[in-house]
């Protein structure tokens, strides 16, 4: 779609949002992300999507530009309903501009003409009705950065959790404690994509590393379940110092928050590094177990990373989930503990026996154990 065409078209889509603010002189202040765009009458915030109409902020409603259902592990997510799998749904937009983004075609569509994506009208109930008739257990808000199209990402998962199913986000972090106390009602499971330790290569991408810390404290006070994700880029964030400031950072908050450490490949606009070789994510799982995390997964290269894909208890090294990729190939957890040694294992586990994969399960079947 030609970008004016899709500017045109998403304002037509658009409704008043609620995270914001009315300023003198016609301005507003949005709060739904960490830059706090003061956006005069007439103009966008740093996302694009969020925009300044009459001296009231508007904001993305009604559409989605991807829908597909996926195993979860595919979010990542490890310890939240292992072998279920996920309706993962998509706006336009991103507070970042990363130069390796592997989801461009929607994030960075009102800033690249090459994007080109078009967007489909569905109400949520639309959605949930889907969620429900593919049997997938969460709804994931991704694609895009979803704090920047909170709104309407809680008005599904108000309907969502009315149906028994979890929700969940898949975000860069940029988050404001105004929009996590807005979305901590209805949002489950909460992934945050940590691209590293050095603020001036944050700066490059869209944001600083401190507002990301921040994000990530503040996502881990309010009590949502968290995971968080580093692409590791040879060359850009692959130094050992850079890991173990990054693993200790994490630790510091919990060491039963899962650390997924993921292989890069050539994308959009950074195409000079080579791909990560499993060496280096092997390195990286070294580094976060040094660093006193208990869960640390090395990704994306099924197969290559020896037995870091699988969770094993902390305490007494029992496996407990045995993975392949996306694919759960052995469950052990039983209501959410070691079945050896009986500790508790900090994740949403479900009742599964060994062996089955459920498809659906209901909420009463579902255990968390806090991190």
């Amino acid at each position: 779609m030609e970008h004016s065409s899709l500017q045109t078209r998403l304002e037509q889509l658009a409704a008043p949002m609620a995270l914001g603010e009315r300023l003198p002189g016609g301005k507003v202040r949005c709060v739904a992300c960490g830059h706090r765009c003061l956006i005069p009458e007439g103009h966008a915030g740093v996302c694009k999507v969020r925009f300044n109409r009459g001296g009231q902020l508007f904001g993305p409603r009604g559409y989605v530009a991807g829908l597909q259902d996926d195993p979860i592990e595919k979010k990542p997510f490890y310890h939240a309903l292992p072998g279920t799998r996920a309706l993962s749904f998509g706006m336009l937009g991103c507070d970042f501009h990363c130069g390796y983004c592997q989801n461009w075609i929607t994030s960075q569509a009102l800033r690249d003409g090459a994007a080109g994506t078009p967007v489909h009208a569905i109400s949520a109930e639309e959605i949930v009705v889907q969620a429900r008739s593919r049997g997938t257990l969460t709804l994931t808000s991704t694609y895009n950065e979803p704090l920047i199209t909170s709104e309407w990402a809680m008005e599904i998962f108000d309907m969502a959790k009315n149906a028994g199913l979890f929700t969940s986000y898949v975000s860069n972090g940029n988050a404001s404690q105004e929009v996590i106390d807005y979305i901590r009602p209805k949002v489950d499971f909460y992934k945050i994509d940590l691209k590293g330790f050095d603020d001036k290569r944050y700066r490059k991408l869209g944001g600083t590393l401190q507002q990301i810390l921040d994000g990530i404290a503040r996502v881990h006070a309010a009590g949502l379940w968290l995971e968080i994700v580093t692409l590791i880029v040879p060359g850009f964030n692959d130094g050992d110092e850079e890991l173990r400031n990054l693993a200790g950072f994490i630790a510091s908050l919990s060491p039963d928050i899962p650390w997924h450490v993921t292989a890069f490949h050539p994308d959009y606009r950074m195409c000079d590094p080579g791909r990560t070789p499993a060496a280096a994510l092997l390195r990286a799982h070294g580094i976060g177990k040094a660093a006193g995390l208990h869960f640390v997964y090395a990704g994306n290269l099924p197969g290559q990373v020896q037995h870091t894909e699988n969770t094993y208890c902390p305490h007494c090294d029992a496996l407990l989930v045995e993975r392949m990729g996306f694919a759960v190939r052995q469950y052990t957890l039983r209501d959410g503990c070691c079945p050896r040694c009986q500790a508790r294992i900090a994740g949403f586990w479900h009742t599964a026996q060994t062996g089955q994969h459920l498809h659906y399960a209901q909420r009463a079947h579902v255990m968390r154990v806090s991190l």
